[in-house]
């Protein structure tokens, strides 16, 4: 089960170690510098006198080391010989100083990481615009961002959005910033700058969340394209009707290639090609070259599979894709 929380929260990439790894690590570096002024106090134990005993033993030199560090000084140990006054200021004073700022470093840490972070997200916020939201971080929506960041989007461009916070901590591993909560919560996609986003891909893991995450994207933001993949077809007409621009049924489309790899497996290669971006080749959507505006489509330089003309698709073999006009788009398949 994933882990609860109250309100939404925005993780960004590269955050530093832990708070308490920071004051772990600087606990151990006091104590190594409390161990090194005890081992120079007890090797000159000689030039130190006691105001109880006379003698300097360990473990004076211990309580001598812990009250000097700590700029106490009782004064009932003391250095008593030139040469032990030489090396407390040549050797003690700089361990002194060290161990202070190690302490209050550790503490001026602690009080200034949430400024810290405040500052790195207000920071983001200003820059966050036309970006990609991805909600859900699991095999598909990790799938769809790798496909993105091939085709040439700007990994800060893209926001994730689980409720997972293993699925979050991966997300910022891979340098992505990432909300963590739960999309269908209107809160939850404010965080994310749903208003400002460009585009919209839900991978949910159940076909009903993915409904409601479609309409709450749609009330804060009715223009973006929404990108919806379902496990089941019969859901694909509540979620076009929830505001979705398309809708991949993903269990028909690995059915539908497994069978096609069955039946014919040089015809599944070249659709595993056309799924893997850079690989052989590619399918990818371009504007025209000016070399094609006015020619027919069978003499691009890419195969035309079909052509976008005033915002509506043509297919391949219909009488509008047969002639390139300037203004159209092509879908194309390309040797990548």
């Amino acid at each position: 089960m994933p882990a609860r929380y109250d309100l939404p929260t925005v993780r960004l990439p590269g955050i530093d170690e832990p708070p308490h790894h920071a004051v772990i690590r600087r606990m151990l570096a006091a104590g190594a510098v409390l161990a090194a002024t005890v081992l120079v106090v007890y090797l000159d134990r000689g030039g130190y006198r006691d105001s109880v005993d006379g003698r300097v033993s360990l473990l004076d030199a211990v309580y001598y080391a812990t009250v000097t560090l700590s700029t106490t000084g009782y004064g009932d140990v003391i250095p008593a010989t030139p040469s032990a006054r030489l090396v407390n200021v040549l050797v003690i004073t700089p361990l002194r100083v060290l161990f202070l700022i190690i302490l209050v470093g550790t503490t001026l840490e602690v009080l200034t990481t949430r400024t810290r972070d405040q500052w790195r997200l207000t920071k983001w916020r200003r820059k966050v615009q036309a970006h990609t939201v991805v909600v859900g971080y699991g095999t598909k929506g990790r799938s769809a961002i790798r496909a993105l960041i091939a085709d040439g989007t700007d990994p800060a461009q893209i926001v994730v959005i689980d409720p997972d916070p293993g699925q979050v901590a991966e997300a910022n591993k891979a340098g992505l910033a990432a909300v963590l909560g739960d999309a269908t919560r209107g809160e939850v996609l404010t965080q994310a700058e749903i208003a400002e986003a460009s585009l919209v891909l839900v991978a949910a893991q159940r076909d009903d969340t993915a409904v409601l995450v479609t309409l709450t994207v749609r009330q804060q933001n009715a223009t973006t394209p929404i990108v919806v993949a379902v496990r089941e077809s019969e859901n694909a007409p509540l979620l076009m009707q929830s505001g979705a621009t398309s809708v991949v049924v993903s269990s028909e489309a690995a059915g539908r290639l497994l069978g096609l790899s069955a039946l014919s497996p040089a015809t599944g290669e070249l659709f595993e090609d056309l799924l893997v971006p850079h690989k052989d080749l590619e399918m990818t959507e371009r504007d025209l070259l000016p070399a094609e505006i006015g020619r027919p489509a069978r003499e691009s330089a890419d195969l035309v599979l079909a052509v976008i003309r005033d915002g509506k698709l043509h297919r391949f073999g219909e009488e509008p894709a047969r002639m390139l006009l300037a203004g159209d788009r092509v879908v194309v398949v390309r040797h990548a």
